[in-house]
């Protein structure tokens, strides 16, 4: 994800971003970021530093944190991808609810992402991430080499801002200090009252503003 943010650069011939995104858009922002700096002018990035530390990816978390990513276990197993490509709006829909519990988002507003969920590699995508994260997949040989240099989690050098959620149902917001050494340049990390896991739609003056203020520090 990370080399396809630089490659659409690329496409589109743009020399430096700020890149901003959440969840799996969050990691390839911040791929982006660690291992191309010289194209990053600023990040925002909601739950902080996304880079996967795979090699720790099988220490167990506290019980409740395991709940929350209950999913992720699921889709280990065979019966997850059968049940994924029989339920994915299901599981879609009621992931939304738990990962936002206050977020009262209207049937057309799931849809146009849901639409998504019919793509016809999109059960695949969705089960290679989950297990590759954990160690239970190979990665795409192509990309072995930045596997590789992720693997020692990379600095992020470009200013940053970093969000969490108060009402996050699967990553619970904290005061970022964990993540810090990660951010080798200027850093701000900010909690956005009332917003759970889909921050960019929940708080979308937040994470406009995060985008903004980096924007006017570039200018």
């Amino acid at each position: 994800m990370g080399a396809d943010v630089i490659a659409l650069m690329d496409a589109i011939g743009v020399k430096r971003a700020i890149f901003c995104g959440y969840d799996w858009g969050g990691r390839g922002a911040c791929v982006a970021a660690a291992l191309w700096p010289d194209r990053c002018a600023g990040l925002v990035s909601v739950n902080g530093y996304n880079i996967i530390d795979v090699s720790r990816a099988n220490t167990p978390a506290k019980p409740e944190r395991e709940a929350a990513i209950w999913y992720q276990f699921y889709f280990h197993s065979e019966r997850g991808r059968a049940g994924l490509t029989a339920y994915r709006r299901e599981i879609g829909k009621l992931l939304w609810k738990q990962w936002s519990p206050k977020w009262a988002f209207d049937d057309a507003t799931f849809e146009r992402t849901a639409a998504a969920y019919d793509n016809p590699d999109y059960v695949d995508i969705v089960v290679h991430s989950y297990r590759h994260r954990f160690g239970l997949a190979e990665g795409d040989p192509r990309y072995a080499d930045l596997e590789r240099r992720l693997a020692a989690l990379p600095p992020i050098q470009a200013p940053a801002i970093t969000l969490d959620g108060d009402s996050d149902g699967v990553i619970p917001a904290s005061d970022g200090k964990a993540a810090a050494p990660r951010f080798h340049g200027p850093r701000t990390h900010r909690i956005v009252p009332g917003a759970g896991h889909n921050l960019p739609q929940e708080a979308p003056e937040a994470f406009a503003n995060a985008i903004l203020e980096l924007v006017g520090r570039s200018s």
